[in-house]
C-alpha cells in the first residue's frame, strides 16, 4: 500500500500535473471570449507553433515542471530550425491541450462525484449530478465514495508520466542538436586532454630542473654553486607557477583566450633552464619564429619542454643540441644527446607519446628514438 501512494509524496507528480493546467487556463479565457468554440483554440495553435522561439518555451516549462531535477531530461530548450521540429512542436500543443482538458475534468468530476456519493450514502440525493438525482439515497453510495478518488489519482500520476513521455519524444532533441552536443562533448575532451599535456610538460619540466640542480648542488658541495642552482630552481618555479596559473584559468574560465600561453618566441626561457641544470646546449634557431600560427608556436614550444625534460631526466647533464628552422612553410624541431654508456631510450613514456600526439593533431610527424649513437626527437609541423 505505501509503495502504490509513494507518487503522492513526490513533487513531481504535482509540478507535472501543473504543467497540465497551464494551457486549460489560457483555454478558460478564450472560451470565455469566444464560448462555444473551443475548437478554434485548437486551431490557433498551429501558427503558434511554427514559431521557432515557441519551442523554447516549452522545452524550458518541461524541463521545470515535468523533470525537474533531472540532470539529461532528454528535452530540448533550442529553437526549431527545421520544419520538422516545428511541425513536432504543432502536435506536441495539441496534445498538451487535450491532456490539459482530460486533467482539467477529471480534477473538477470526480471530486464532486465522490461528494455526491457521499451525500447520496447520508439520505440526500444531489440534484447536479444527471445519474444520481433520480436514484433513490442508500447506505451503499458509501462503498463506492473511494472509486472517483481512486480514479482521480490514476489520472494525475498517469497523465503526468504520459505527458513526461510525449514531452521526451516530440521537444527531445532534433538529429542536428544531437550532433551539436556530440561535437561539444568531444571538445571538452580533448580539452581536458590538452590540459593534462600542458600539466605535465610544465611541472614535469620544473620538477626535473629542481631535482637535477638540487642533487648537483649537494654533490659540488660549493656554495657558489649551491647559489647559482638554487637561482636556477626558484626561476624554474616560478614559470612553472605562471604555466599552472594558464592552465588553471582555462578550467575556471572556459572562453579564456589562449594567447597568453607561451610560444617559441620565448624558447630561450627552456635553454636557460636546461643551461641552469648543467646541460650544456647549444641551439640554432633559423627562421621568422614570430611569423608561426598560434597553434602550431605553442605547441612547438611544448614539443621543445617535453623534450628537454627528457634530456634532463634520463640522460642527465649531457650536451645537447637543439635546432628549431622555419622554412618551406613548416617547422622543425630537432633535440639530441648523447647516450649515456651507450644506453638506448624507451620512448614509451607518457612524454614521447605526448609528443606524438601534438605533432599528429597539427598534421605533422614525429620521430623520437636512437640515432647514430644520439637519442633525437624530431618533429616537423606544418604551418599551413
Amino acid at each position: 500500500m505505501a509503495r502504490f501512494l509513494r507518487p503522492l509524496l513526490r513533487g513531481t507528480t504535482y509540478t507535472r500535473f501543473l504543467h497540465l493546467w497551464v494551457p486549460d487556463a489560457a483555454f478558460s479565457v478564450w472560451m470565455f471570449v469566444q464560448p462555444g468554440m473551443p475548437w478554434v483554440f485548437a486551431l490557433v495553435l498551429v501558427p503558434v507553433g511554427l514559431i521557432p522561439a515557441v519551442r523554447v518555451g516549452e522545452g524550458v516549462q518541461a524541463r521545470l515542471l515535468l523533470t525537474p531535477g533531472e540532470a539529461e531530461p532528454g528535452i530540448s530548450v533550442e529553437p526549431a530550425r527545421t520544419w520538422r521540429d516545428r511541425l513536432r512542436t504543432v502536435l506536441w500543443l495539441q496534445i498538451r491541450l487535450a491532456l490539459g482538458a482530460v486533467a482539467a475534468m477529471a480534477t473538477v468530476w470526480l471530486p464532486i462525484l465522490a461528494y455526491s456519493m457521499a451525500s447520496a450514502a447520508g439520505g440526500h440525493m444531489p440534484e447536479d449530478v444527471p445519474f444520481l438525482k433520480d436514484l433513490p439515497p442508500h447506505w451503499s453510495y458509501a462503498l463506492l465514495v473511494p472509486v472517483p478518488l481512486v480514479v482521480l489519482y490514476g489520472v494525475v500520476v498517469g497523465l503526468g508520466e504520459l505527458a513526461t513521455a510525449v514531452a521526451r519524444r516530440l521537444l527531445g532533441p532534433s538529429a542536428a542538436e544531437r550532433l551539436a552536443a556530440l561535437e561539444e562533448r568531444t571538445e571538452q575532451l580533448l580539452e581536458r586532454n590538452r590540459i593534462a599535456r600542458e600539466l605535465h610538460d610544465s611541472i614535469g619540466h620544473a620538477l626535473t630542473v629542481a631535482v637535477v640542480q638540487a642533487g648537483a648542488a649537494r654533490a659540488a658541495g660549493s656554495p657558489e654553486f649551491t647559489d647559482r642552482a638554487l637561482e636556477a630552481i626558484e626561476e624554474t618555479g616560478r614559470a612553472a607557477l605562471e604555466d599552472l596559473e594558464r592552465v588553471l584559468g582555462v578550467l575556471r574560465e572556459s572562453g579564456q583566450p589562449v594567447s597568453g600561453r607561451p610560444t617559441l618566441v620565448d624558447a630561450d626561457r627552456l635553454l636557460e633552464s636546461a643551461r641552469a641544470s648543467g646541460a650544456k646546449v647549444e641551439a640554432e634557431v633559423t627562421g621568422p619564429l614570430d611569423t608561426l600560427p598560434g597553434p602550431v608556436s605553442r605547441e612547438g614550444y611544448r614539443i621543445l619542454q617535453e623534450a628537454l625534460t627528457n634530456v634532463l631526466r634520463h640522460a642527465g647533464a649531457v650536451p645537447a643540441r637543439v635546432r628549431v628552422e622555419v622554412a618551406d612553410g613548416a617547422l622543425t624541431l630537432e633535440v639530441r644527446n648523447a647516450l649515456p654508456d651507450g644506453r638506448g631510450g624507451s620512448g614509451r613514456g607518457s612524454g614521447l607519446r605526448g609528443i606524438r600526439e601534438r605533432a599528429a593533431l597539427l598534421g605533422g610527424r614525429a620521430h623520437t628514438g636512437p640515432d647514430g649513437g644520439d637519442w633525437q626527437v624530431r618533429v616537423e609541423l606544418p604551418m599551413g
